[in-house]
């Protein structure tokens, strides 16, 4: 049971016009999507995720499902992994009061064999949030008040030509709502037997030009039934705190400033307990010019720890980045989108004697540059190919390649097929972790650990066969090459012989 309290004295201004929400979008504006039909959404840009340029989704040759922020106010979810579960295009479970598994197109991973989920990117305005220590997602770090959030884009299938390696089955980009776009204030209250939560935010103007947005929230959930019966004693409650402003020194640019804070503690059996905290930062500058030039440029600084209490196994990573893109129309029949970015991220990591890393620290550095170019062979085919040169810590240089034709005359149905390559890069958790059982090695990381690597195809129809009515069908075949496996391996001081390899390729 759950009773819920929500009060709100905002300055609202509705547009309904598709034409004009599109222009919104592709500018980085916030949109309301809650009064239009099936045929406008269709029409509204997609700003990022599937060609990071502003396309019609009804024009978006790639398995793409959007949940707007009406069905996110209205769905009643508390949190990011729950609002996932309206994306028929994922997979969402969850293990306990505070971590969930989310993936999109299946390896699932089974986390007691330590098998994650590592092959989806996650991004909350442009930020990655999946940790480089194994590439997978802590999902009680992202937090955000629902009603902060204009829409997600998710894509299933390979995104690893615009959003590099980890982009494997799929990217899911949680895009927020402008701070212009959420004036007023905002108190919301919600209780139930298992969860509370409660949030409040203040929004309005600094000047003519100047918006922001300011927020809190505090989330408890409580523990889960153990299968023996009694408490299994893995509650957990969160607190976060976070900014966002927006300049528009101009009618063509939009400079945006936002950071987020938290902490959180989660109780596990035995008396244990795990802390968590974190802070980013994000400069963002998005500006269009003439013949239909966009560009932006991010920067942002994240970090987050986790410490075990009493044991006093803790990690943290620091990480810096930096991106820029440029799309633009080349001649009246090529669109093209370039550019590049650079990413450091520093990890400490003092393990226990059981579980650690050799070294214990390290610094990783990734660079990246790719193009990607849309030519209109006729008014109503695309072929669209690009590729993305990423340099990683571990393998060095990797080409990501793919293609999409697609075919649409006019209100007919959008036909596309794909050919992508895509790879999950090693990580510390692949090449330098230790596992002991007393002073005897039991399982070790592979200094010689290779890129896991996807090649997908995928044919797709989207099309409104009657009023009201939106359907969406994607095939596909994924067919992987050196997936990680646990290989018997000799040496002195082990027990079990066990390492890392990359023994398994197989299809689905």
């Amino acid at each position: 049971m759950r009773v819920s309290l929500r009060v709100a004295l905002c300055a609202l201004c509705c547009v309904t016009a598709a034409p004009a929400l599109a222009a919104q979008a592709a500018a980085g504006s916030p949109e309301d999507l809650s009064g239009l039909s099936i045929e406008q959404l269709a029409d509204i840009q997609v700003v990022r995720s599937a060609s990071k340029r502003a396309q019609p989704l009804g024009e978006v040759p790639a398995s793409l499902f959007v949940i707007d922020h009406e069905a996110i106010v209205r769905s009643g979810a508390l949190t990011v992994p729950e609002i996932l579960r309206l994306a028929p295009n994922l997979q969402v479970y969850q293990q306990n009061p505070s971590h969930w598994v989310v993936t999109a197109r299946g390896q699932n991973g089974y986390p007691p064999a330590q098998s994650y989920s590592n092959k989806l990117l996650v991004l909350v305005d442009g930020r990655t949030v999946y940790t480089p220590l194994f590439s997978g997602v802590y999902w009680d770090l992202p937090d955000l008040l629902p009603d902060d959030i204009d829409h997600i884009e998710v894509i299933s299938g390979p995104g690893a030509t615009l959003w590099g390696a980890n982009a494997v089955n799929g990217v899911i980009n949680i895009i927020t709502r402008g701070a212009g776009a959420t004036s007023g204030a905002l108190a919301e209250v919600q209780a139930g037997t298992g969860e509370q939560v409660a949030g409040v935010r203040l929004a309005g103007k600094a000047g003519p030009a100047v918006a922001y947005r300011v927020y809190a929230r505090a989330l408890h959930q409580g523990a889960f039934d153990a299968p023996t019966g009694g408490s299994a004693e893995d509650s957990w409650r969160r607190l976060g705190a976070g900014f966002r402003l927006d300049w528009t020194p101009a009618t063509t640019d939009l400079v945006t400033v936002q950071g987020d804070l938290f902490g959180g503690r989660e109780n596990q059996p035995g008396g244990l307990h795990e802390n968590v905290s974190g802070h980013d930062l994000i400069l963002r500058w998005n500006g269009t010019r003439g013949a239909g030039q966009q560009f932006q440029v991010q920067a942002f600084y994240d970090r987050f720890g986790r410490a075990t209490r009493p044991d006093n196994g803790n990690f943290h990573v620091d990480t810096y980045d930096i991106d820029a893109q440029h799309s633009f129309a080349l001649g009246s029949r090529n669109k093209l989108v370039w550019g590049g970015g650079a990413r450091l991220a520093h990890y400490q990591i003092n393990g226990t004697s059981a579980l650690f890393f050799d070294p214990d620290s390290r610094d990783l550095f990734l660079a990246n540059l790719f193009v990607q170019d849309t030519l209109a062979l006729s008014p109503a085919v695309n072929v669209t190919g690009g590729i993305k040169a990423e340099r990683d810590p571990y393998v060095g240089w990797s080409l990501l390649p793919s293609v999409r034709v697609s075919w649409k005359a006019g209100d007919s149905p959008l036909l596309w097929a794909a050919v992508s390559h895509a790879v999950r890069s090693p990580t510390p958790f692949d090449e330098d972790v230790q596992e002991r059982v007393g002073t005897l090695v039991s399982l070790s990381g592979n200094r010689a650990f290779r890129t896991e690597k996807l090649t997908a195809y995928e044919l797709g129809l989207r099309t409104e066969p009657l009023g009201g009515l939106s359907v969406s069908v994607t095939g596909f075949y994924h067919h992987y090459d050196d997936l990680r496996t646990v290989e018997l391996g000799t040496g002195p001081a082990t027990l079990l012989n066990l390492y890392w390899g990359n023994g398994l390729a197989g299809h689905r």
